[in-house]
Formats: structure tokens, sequence, C-alpha cells
């Protein structure tokens, strides 16, 4: 199974728009350097438009920074690709109740995926796109 790549990829565009601020890049310039269709970067626009991350107009290309960027974490960027409950893990829904593991799989991994949740969303609240973007720029 391969991980979800939407939180990855919104960082991308977001470090974009800020590194190329002042100017209006469309869907097809990001995808290039996403390498990936302009559809998959509208779409994520449209999460990061809706949390309130990035401004789009309707028939005009480009699109800005709804924040300045060191106002913008990590985990808002996470909360705003994710599925509506954003788990991290999920846990398979009917495990054989008459079986002892089946019966206690799900609470005993729920507590430790909890854990792990809290642990992740308090690190990526401690990192804003900013440092993100300074990173980029300061590497080769």
């Amino acid at each position: 199974m391969a991980a979800n790549s939407r939180f990855a990829v919104a960082a991308h565009v977001l470090s974009l728009l800020h590194i190329h601020e002042g100017g209006r890049i469309t869907s097809e310039y990001i995808a290039g350097s996403v390498n990936t269709n302009p559809v998959v970067v509208r779409r994520i626009m449209g999460m990061l438009n809706k949390a309130g991350l990035v401004q789009t107009s309707p028939g005009v290309a480009g699109a800005t920074l709804a924040r300045p960027i060191d106002e913008i974490t990590l985990l808002d960027v996470y909360r705003a690709v994710q599925p509506e409950d954003g788990s991290l893990f999920a846990i398979h829904d009917n495990p054989n109740p008459d079986c002892r593991v089946g019966r206690n799989i799900q609470v005993t991994l729920d507590t430790a995926f909890t854990r792990a949740q809290q642990a992740m969303e308090r690190e990526l609240a401690g990192m804003t796109m900013e440092e993100v973007c300074l990173d980029i720029v300061n590497r080769p």
C-alpha cells in the first residue's frame, strides 16, 4: 500500500507560491515542478483554498497565499488535505469477535494509534511553511 502524497504535494504547492510570491503561477507550472498532472494540482489547490491557505479566482490562472507563510504550520497543511476524520491510521472494521486477538485488537491498537497521531500533530504544529521554504532555498 502506498502512502498518500497529498500532504507532500500541498507543501510543495505552498512552497512554490511563496518562493514565487508576487506573481500568479499556474497549476500547469506547479504540476511541472511536482511532476504530476495539473488536475491533481487543481484538486489540492481546491483543498488548500477551502482551508483558507490559498486564494484562487474562478477563470483566473494562478493562485496566491491567503495567509503569511510564517503563520501556516505543517499541521494546517496536513489538516487541509486529509480525509474528514484526519486519522493517520485506520483499523480494520470487522475482526472476528470469537477470536481473542480479533476481539481485542481494535482497542489495543487504538490507544497506540492515538498517541502516535498526537505526537505527529505536535511535531507538525511546531514547524511553519516558512521554515520549509527557508530550508529549500538554502539547499543547492
